[in-house]
């Protein structure tokens, strides 16, 4: 019943690789790093002690020339471009390897009072392939906060090399945006971006790729933190909320299993999850979290397992990345009745989190996927209370289909309203679902492996056509 497949999921890793940025500037989210990604230089980066710097191949390299046992007497600064608010928000983000593997410590300190001044001291286990670190901190008080960001290398027992890069420092908006971000590597807007100058992608460009859509994350990315880090700066940077699935737990899509997979067990979860949601940090953001998961538990051999894992992701986010507005998926209208779906939306969590999602990935109606809502708010109104909700509408525009597997690339269906924040009845409409991409080899997409992106399908939801 869902749609990311095992060779998607590998193209969609080699992408977010591919195309990692730092952030750019934005009013309400500056970068704060005056050079972070080395393309010629190091400056202003300063050797400190026991080390040298270059630029490399776009990248900072640190080599550290002596045994020393301190860290700092082998380490690298450089001054932030602005002084720090104490008390707010920030994130510093950075991609690191070593040539061996220790632990390095990175802090963002107060240049007038360094040793004794230190928003930020984090240890740092650097391993000899490139890993994002994405790391979030309160800024200290202090009579002078012009700061600057260290990584300190020394300590190692050895003279490691070190390389840096995509180094971001930014700050937490202190107002949340309400604006939705609108990534240029969706899969709809990939598409436009290569096929420029055909009806299709102008087509699907101004209907479906200009939208604000869901970015969906589970095992197939293979450094977690870089792509829920890259897609969350991006989004900050333009002050803008980043709105993304959790879509990981074990025994996934248990019901249809056309995206079967998620985490190996409930420990290989809890770890998943919470890189996920240190990913985030203090930003804000949207997590739909574990599409069918609460629905489709009575199709795993343990249900109850499947709860309890549920319970644990809300308590990991809700600690982690508690700027992020949670919905814990409540599938669709027709599936599971409005009391059970209470209850078991109970035991995974809902009190930990905003609310609950529904139709993700689905047809339903909007009026029907209200009344359902309203109809589960009403029993848990006498446990948890009632909780706010969001719909997806990606593809409800006219409607449920009635004949075979209506779920996966049903025939003349057609998208549905734009996502926007409502007034009354769903706290939002969404796109959760991606507009274009396959549910599976059925009906429409006979052939199209679930998570494909398909003009042919993209432009049979614009057009309502079979």
């Amino acid at each position: 019943m869902r749609f990311i497949a095992a060779k998607a999921a590998a193209a969609l890793t080699a992408v977010v690789a591919a195309v990692l940025v730092v952030p750019q500037p934005a009013s309400a989210a500056a970068q704060l790093i005056g050079n972070g990604v080395f393309t010629s230089t190091t400056a202003p980066w300063q050797a400190i002690g026991q080390t040298t710097v270059t630029a490399e191949s776009a990248r900072m390299r640190v080599n550290v020339t002596a045994v020393v046992t301190n860290p700092w007497d082998a380490m690298v600064a450089s001054p932030t471009t602005a002084a720090l608010t104490a008390g707010k928000n920030y994130t510093l983000s950075f991609d690191a390897y070593s040539t061996t593997a220790f632990k390095a410590t990175t802090t963002v300190q107060y240049v007038a009072t360094p040793s004794s001044n230190q928003s930020l001291a984090a240890a740092v286990q650097l391993t000899t392939g490139s890993k994002r670190y994405s790391i979030p901190f309160v800024a200290a008080a202090a009579t002078n906060t012009a700061a600057e960001v260290t990584f300190q290398l020394g300590g190692s027992g050895g003279t490691p090399t070190v390389r840096f890069d995509n180094i971001s420092l930014m700050e937490t908006q202190t107002t949340r945006p309400t604006a939705l971000y609108v990534s240029d590597q969706s899969n709809p807007a990939k598409y436009v971006s290569t096929h420029q100058g055909t009806s299709e992608a102008t087509a699907i460009g101004s209907n479906i790729a200009n939208k604000p859509i869901f970015e969906w994350f589970g095992g197939w990315f293979t450094d977690l933190t870089l792509a829920v880090d890259t897609y969350v700066g991006a989004a900050q940077a333009q002050d803008k909320l980043p709105m993304l699935v959790a879509y990981n737990i074990p025994n996934r899509d248990a019901c249809a299993n056309q995206s079967g997979g998620g985490a190996g067990d409930a420990a290989g979860y809890h770890t998943w999850i919470t890189e996920f949601a240190k990913a985030i940090g203090t930003r804000h953001a949207i997590v739909v979290l574990e599409p069918d998961g609460v629905a489709a538990a009575s199709c795993a051999t343990k249900p109850e397992d499947q709860y309890k894992m549920l319970l644990d992701a809300t308590q990991v986010l809700s600690a982690q990345a508690p700027n992020a507005w949670v919905y814990l998926d409540a599938g669709n209208a027709t599936w599971v009745a409005a009391d059970d779906m209470a209850t078991r939306l109970v035991k995974s969590g809902i009190a930990n989190t905003r609310g609950f999602s529904v139709n993700v990935s689905n047809y339903i109606t909007t009026a029907d996927s209200e009344s359902y809502s309203v109809a589960v708010n009403g029993y848990l109104s006498g446990t948890v209370g009632a909780k706010k909700y969001v719909i997806d509408t990606s593809r409800n525009g006219n409607g449920p289909w009635t004949g075979e597997n209506n779920w996966c690339n049903p025939p003349g269906r057609r998208l549905g309203s734009a996502p926007a924040k409502q007034t009354s009845g769903a706290e939002y409409v969404f796109w959760v679902k991606v507009p274009g991409d396959s549910d599976g080899s059925c009906n429409l997409g006979e052939g199209i492996p679930a998570g494909t992106f398909s003009p042919d399908l993209a432009m049979a939801l614009i057009n309502g056509s079979s």
